[in-house]
């Protein structure tokens, strides 16, 4: 029976290799560890790794040499067969940081496109639908203004005590100027990590993808993150050095890497979406929040999205780093997934879709990107028959 599910991730790129692991109970990298070292097999095997990935370039991002050390390829064959291969990590989890660093020690030798690497995260299996069987902000705070969904959202935000705590610990660091500086940038980039990652959807997507209809709620929503600090600076870098330096640091490394995997384009597919699910590619999209790759609305006039840098002083990458750039902003299934949250709609996960051929897995995922249609200044999913992609969207009861 086939099953519309066609994500590409490192367990099928090597299916081969590890069909012999339990594919549904995957151990978090810390305790995989943890696990690893009290085996003597396994723990001889893993230090050998660990000696070959910090014997490498202080860059971590980068695989060189690797591969070409007999001992290094002897020791990553035999954790194939070890839970601590196939280990993942959970967002906002306490050790966080320290899994991703388990999970790219794992994954060091095997990355390929770089717009292909597995995301780290244990999969969430959420439907935006589960969200708005919530009831709808609007309804439960008839004291909310009419007209301008951000600001209702803000004020819902305000009235419920935890948005409210975890607003106020990033607006007051996103703020506040120092001597040499506009804000602290890197306590604001902590602090909106934070409240992305411990309020609840129904408050932190209803101020970030709220469904706008003129220019000052757009407006607000692109102000949700205080850009001036977070997103904002002095000058653009290129994107593929934005990139470089998003792989330096774990934290940033996976959420792109998250990125990348739940919000793929695929033109088959009902949602547009190639793994057909909203919610993961905004909990994806979020997660990029307080990092250096910190995405934000470009204008108040479309849903089109950018991190701070452009592709100027590209050279012959020029390709490459509109490919890259056009992933955020000419991203159907990103632009869908919040159109869906902006109208209290859900992809009927169900429906068919036609098959990804794997031999796509060495192509660029960029380069599947389609647009489908004009873009207009609101969220709303049009119901007219020439959206195709948006049609078939409903509410999963």
């Amino acid at each position: 029976e086939f099953v519309g599910l066609c994500l590409l991730s490192l367990d099928v790129l090597l299916s081969a290799e590890v069909s012999g692991l339990p594919g549904g109970d995957r151990l978090d990298c810390v305790k995989a560890s943890d696990q690893c070292l009290k085996e003597q097999s396994c723990s001889t095997k893993y230090r050998t790794l660990r000696q070959c990935v910090a014997g490498k370039e202080s860059n971590f991002s980068r695989a060189t040499g690797l591969e070409a050390k007999d001992e290094c390829k002897s020791a990553m064959e035999a954790l194939k067969q070890k839970s601590l291969y196939n280990c993942r990590c959970k967002r906002g989890m306490k050790k966080e940081k320290n899994c991703l660093r388990i999970y790219w020690s794992m994954y060091q030798s095997l990355q390929g496109n770089e717009l292909l690497e597995d995301s780290p995260y244990e999969p969430v299996n959420s439907r935006l639908s589960d969200i708005f069987r919530l009831a709808p902000i609007v309804s439960v705070e008839p004291v909310l203004s009419k007209g301008n969904n951000c600001l209702d959202a803000a004020k819902a935000c305000n009235l419920n005590d935890t948005c409210k705590r975890f607003r106020s610990a990033y607006i007051t660091p996103c703020t506040s100027s120092t001597s040499n500086e506009i804000c602290n940038k890197r306590k604001c980039h902590k602090a909106l990590r934070l409240f992305f990652d411990k309020v609840p959807p129904k408050h932190s997507y209803g101020m970030l993808f709220c469904s706008c209809r003129d220019v000052a709620c757009t407006e607000r929503r692109r102000q949700t993150i205080v850009p001036v600090c977070s997103y904002e600076d002095r000058e653009k870098p290129n994107c593929l050095n934005l990139q470089e330096s998003c792989k330096k640091n774990y934290i940033c490394r996976s959420r792109l890497a998250d990125f990348f995997t739940n919000c793929q384009p695929e033109s088959r597919s009902v949602s547009s979406c190639l793994k057909e699910n909203y919610a993961d590619c905004l909990l994806a999209y979020s997660g990029l929040i307080g990092t250096v790759m910190t995405p934000n609305y470009i204008d108040s006039n479309s849903l089109s999205v950018a991190p701070w840098c452009d592709c100027s002083n590209s050279g012959n990458d020029i390709d490459e780093c509109k490919k890259f750039l056009n992933f955020f902003q000419d991203n159907i299934c990103l632009k869908n997934a919040i159109q869906a949250f902006g109208n209290g709609t859900d992809v009927n996960v169900w429906q068919p879709i036609l098959p990804v051929q794997t031999t796509t897995a060495t192509t660029t995922t960029a380069s599947r990107l389609k647009n489908t249609g004009s873009e207009t200044t609101n969220n709303e999913i049009p119901t007219h028959n020439d959206s195709p992609a948006c049609a078939n969207l409903q509410v999963r009861e």
